[in-house]
């Protein structure tokens, strides 16, 4: 009997957040990455907008006015997680005072719950560890393979709130999909090149990116997450780099360039500016796109 009325409860509580017959799910995403794929797999049925853009670092957001009230009319707030957002989610939810948007509520969909998790910290963390986030590496859309799974979460999501959209938004998944796959079969030589071979990175947000490609990362600009590099970590660094052979410093093109040039100015190295995100430079305007754009320049820079 408890099962029984568990089950008729929550059906009318979905039922309570359905979205009209007729009206487009209002989708409201904290990157443009998640942005991408929710239109990817919305299509027609869905409006979306995004809080972040693509050339901003996702960890500082200015919370704007504006973000509130989106976030008043919105179905579904879909963000990254694991803290990638604390410094202004919390401030953006509480204005909009939205119960459909709300932690618990169905149109809370936190992604990152879809994801097998890198760098996931053990023992006590703490802020002497640096901007470390202790749920795991929120960076997770630059693999592929993640972007299948967040396309699957929208599907079931806007499938829940939206039943009737349902064929199309299993369509439209499977369409990403389909589109993703190709891409990847134009990527096979690019990641040849790549597999194995050694990289310093910036910040930590390279990590799924180099699971998928393969690349060696052999060191970071930063010391710990958010730290700026000390002499003595950049010494070290040069030293590393020289040993291992590294020719390539990635980094998003939010960071300050100066000190990776002088880096790269020591040991040969190439600074090479890649976007993490859909919009992160010009011309890079869908998720896919910013798959393509990374590996193919990565491949020609080693």
């Amino acid at each position: 009997m408890l099962s029984k009325l568990k089950t008729a409860l929550a059906l009318i509580a979905a039922a309570a957040i359905a979205v009209p017959a007729g009206a487009q799910l209002k989708v409201v995403t904290s990157t443009t990455d998640l942005y991408d794929i929710a239109k990817a797999v919305g299509g027609k049925r869905i409006t979306a907008t995004h809080i972040g853009e693509g050339y901003q670092d996702p960890h500082f957001i200015e919370a704007k006015p504006s973000f509130v009230l989106q976030l008043r009319n919105a179905d579904v707030w879909a963000f990254v997680g694991l803290d990638l957002e604390i410094g202004w989610m919390p401030l953006l939810l509480d204005g909009a005072r939205n119960p459909k948007i709300k932690q618990g509520a169905p149109g809370y969909v936190d992604v990152s719950r879809a994801i097998p998790l890198l760098d996931v910290p053990s023992g006590n963390v703490d802020r002497s560890q640096g901007d470390v986030h202790p749920l795991g590496n929120p960076h997770y859309w630059l693999d592929p393979e993640n972007g299948r799974r967040i396309a699957r979460l929208f599907r079931d999501k806007f499938t829940q709130l939206d039943p009737d959209g349902a064929a199309i938004y299993s369509a439209n998944e499977k369409n990403f999909e389909g589109r993703l796959n190709a891409a990847e079969r134009t990527w096979t030589d690019e990641l040849a090149k790549i597999k194995g071979q050694p990289v310093v990175a910036w910040h930590t947000s390279w990590r799924y990116f180099a699971e998928y490609t393969k690349m060696n990362i052999v060191g970071f600009m930063e010391p710990k997450p958010g730290v700026p590099p000390s002499p003595s970590h950049l010494a070290g660094l040069i030293q590393q780099m020289k040993r291992t052979g590294a020719k390539v410093i990635v980094m998003e093109p939010f960071y300050d360039q100066k000190t990776a040039a002088f880096v790269a100015a020591r040991t040969g190295a190439k600074v090479l500016i890649l976007p993490p995100s859909v919009g992160g430079v010009k011309g890079v305007g869908d998720y896919i796109s910013v798959m393509d754009y990374d590996i193919k320049q990565l491949a020609a820079a080693l």
